[in-house]
């Protein structure tokens, strides 16, 4: 099994290798680029100003040269071919050296790891939170099945699950932040103004207050999802044929599901728990916009938009390396689980 691992984690560097590749051959050739754009706001302030703006008190015409061009192609890295900026990037990038971001004119891994400690506060949470309802609520729908509770539940699950988190947090905004119903929660933000002044459980209040809704939004996803996979998974698993033989031997129903049962019954739940790192990456920029969250999925979103290319391959290689590596973790999980799976 430690021959498979291994060949795992080899075939992990041509799997990033390709993926980065992709994404840096369609942000180069995608049009819209940062000179562009450069270009468009020089006519733009060319334009506005009548096709004049004054210089050192005298109007003086933009002229957009062929010089100024080759200068923007050279600020942005576009005046080497494609291959040998790829090459280039991936050089400094196997050195932990992503470059600067364009917007921000600061280290993209500064401007990432600004950020980061927000999406492991929502995403930790979120993930840990979902987990500890969701199982033990598909464990007590699996041994209550066809019942009322089963009945109500489900409805309950499905319906949050069709509205989207960002949707959702609109209509909870609207109810408990103050606007035409309750005044419970704030409307948005990590903390309070006055949060410096506050002692360390109020400034554990503070957090948890502002971050209910937040967090309520960002487990809808995942709530549904891991609740029926538990339940489905249980009772599949109630009935094989050792189930039937411990009930045979008088044992009850909490020891066969609790002692036998339930480990089992993990292994489909392992592959969430592997993915764990990828969600901390993951955000939602919805969400964070309809919160005032400046998260990794707002930054993301906004490099796109902004064309800030360095920071958006920055979080792509961050974020898809924490994919490969929970996908290991996911399979190592299946063997600490199940020592009946064994890979090869």
């Amino acid at each position: 099994m430690g021959t498979y691992f291994l060949r795992r984690i080899l075939l992990m560097i041509p799997t990033l290798l390709g993926i980065t590749f992709i994404c840096f051959s369609l942000m180069r050739f995608v049009p819209g680029g940062p000179v562009e754009q450069a270009l468009m706001k020089i006519e733009m302030a060319k334009n506005g100003g009548g096709g004049e703006v004054s210089g050192g008190g005298s109007g003086e015409e933009i002229e957009i040269s062929d010089e100024m061009i080759e200068d923007l192609k050279k600020i942005y890295g576009f005046d080497k071919p494609f291959h040998l900026a790829y090459l280039d990037w991936l050089k400094r990038a196997v050195q932990l050296d992503l470059g600067e971001s364009w917007t921000y004119t600061e280290p993209v891994w500064d401007v990432i790891s600004e950020r980061f400690p927000i999406s492991l506060f929502f995403g930790g949470i979120g993930f840990v939170l979902s987990y500890l309802i969701c199982i033990p609520l598909g464990i007590y729908k699996a041994m209550r099945h066809n019942s009322m509770f089963d009945g109500v539940s489900s409805i309950v699950v499905f319906v949050g699950y069709s509205i989207p988190g960002w949707a959702m947090g609109i209509v909870l905004l609207v109810l408990f932040g103050g606007g035409s119903y309750w005044d419970v929660f704030p409307l948005g933000d990590l903390q309070s103004s006055s949060y410096s002044d506050l002692g360390f459980w109020g400034k554990v209040y503070d957090r948890a207050h502002h971050a209910a809704l937040p967090v309520f939004c960002y487990m809808m996803g995942a709530f549904a999802s891991t609740t029926v996979l538990m339940k489905n998974s249980l009772m599949e698993n109630l009935g094989q044929d050792y189930v039937r033989t411990a009930f045979a031997k008088g044992l009850t129903e909490n020891v066969v599901i609790f002692k036998h049962v339930f480990r089992n019954s993990l292994i489909p739940l392992a592959t969430g728990v592997g993915h764990f790192l990828s969600i901390l990456l993951a955000g939602s920029y919805l969400i964070e916009k309809v919160f005032n969250i400046d998260g990794i999925g707002f930054l993301g979103y906004m490099a796109l938009i902004n064309r800030d290319y360095p920071v958006t391959m920055g979080i792509i290689v961050i974020s898809s390396s924490l994919a490969l590596i929970g996908n290991l973790i996911a399979d190592m999980l299946y063997a600490i689980i199940d020592p009946r799976i064994r890979f090869k």
